[in-house]
């Protein structure tokens, strides 16, 4: 495939605009949610250490979702900073297991939440993550390519703090070890969306936009197979719904209600 250099050269394709399109929403709204359950842990991680390293992550995570929606605006899908607070759940392209609560109660009121769930989320997507850039990294869409590249640099600093946790629970206490690996098989269960590229997966592999799903889903298992003890041999599903297609929990409306409240408060506000 030719590479495509600039916003306009993609919308000339229609089948490749749209594939794009659809390709950088995961990217964008996989942050964007990530980001949120990860900024509900500030002021309640394990340590203080842990705190400060968790939110520097998730600043740069939120980061990393405004680079995809710039992508995005620059494609003619409309403002950043509506695309990320104004969209209805059913719009959202982001992998359900992500959107899913940290455990009970909120940030606000007892929270309740569960680091072993945290950890093995992070570690997941941050894997996931890392084996999805490297694929964009050399897409055909420059853009995109160079987007993923610089994100990558970050991610390897990311991926090894999750590594660490998941590492160190998974050698610590009877009670750490059977934490972990409750949520790992209920992550088994839950996040085979996340996989998934949706209806445009043939075009984004045909376009060069992205390698094929068999791919992702093989690099990725290789990587957790090297740090998660006990992988499950179940295949993996998809018991919240699919992300990919617009399926969404309440989950995703809560922490979208809350992520918006200030934005909705003044639309004209440049914050």
């Amino acid at each position: 495939m030719t590479a495509i250099e600039t916003p306009e050269q993609a919308k000339q394709d229609r089948t490749y605009h749209e594939a794009l399109v659809d390709l950088v929403y995961q990217f964008a709204d996989d942050d964007f949610i990530i980001s949120f359950r990860g900024s509900e842990w500030l002021g309640l991680a394990p340590h203080i250490e842990e705190d400060v390293a968790f939110s520097s992550i998730t600043q740069n995570t939120m980061g990393h979702a405004f680079l995809f929606y710039q992508l995005l605006e620059e494609l003619g899908e409309g403002d950043a900073n509506s695309l990320a607070h104004d969209r209805r759940p059913s719009e959202r392209k982001n992998a359900v297991y992500f959107e899913k609560k940290n455990g009970q109660g909120t940030y606000l009121e007892e929270p309740y939440y569960d680091w072993a769930l945290t950890v093995v989320r992070q570690y997941l997507y941050e894997t996931f993550k890392k084996v999805k850039l490297e694929a964009a990294a050399k897409s055909s869409y420059q853009p995109l390519a160079a987007t993923a590249q610089k994100i990558l640099m970050e991610q390897t600093y990311h991926l090894a703090h999750w590594k660490m946790w998941v590492t160190q629970l998974q050698h610590a206490t009877q009670e750490a070890k059977v934490r972990i690996q409750s949520r790992v098989e209920e992550a088994w269960k839950e996040f085979g969306d996340a996989l998934e590229l949706g209806s445009k997966a043939i075009d984004m592999k045909k376009l060069g936009l992205l390698c094929g799903e068999d791919e992702l889903k093989q690099k990725w298992l290789q990587e957790v197979e090297q740090h998660v003890a006990s992988v499950p041999t179940t295949p993996l599903e998809k018991c919240l719904g699919n992300g990919r297609a617009g399926e969404h929990t309440e989950d995703l409306k809560q922490a979208i209600n809350t992520l918006s409240e200030v934005y909705q408060s003044d639309r004209e506000a440049v914050w």
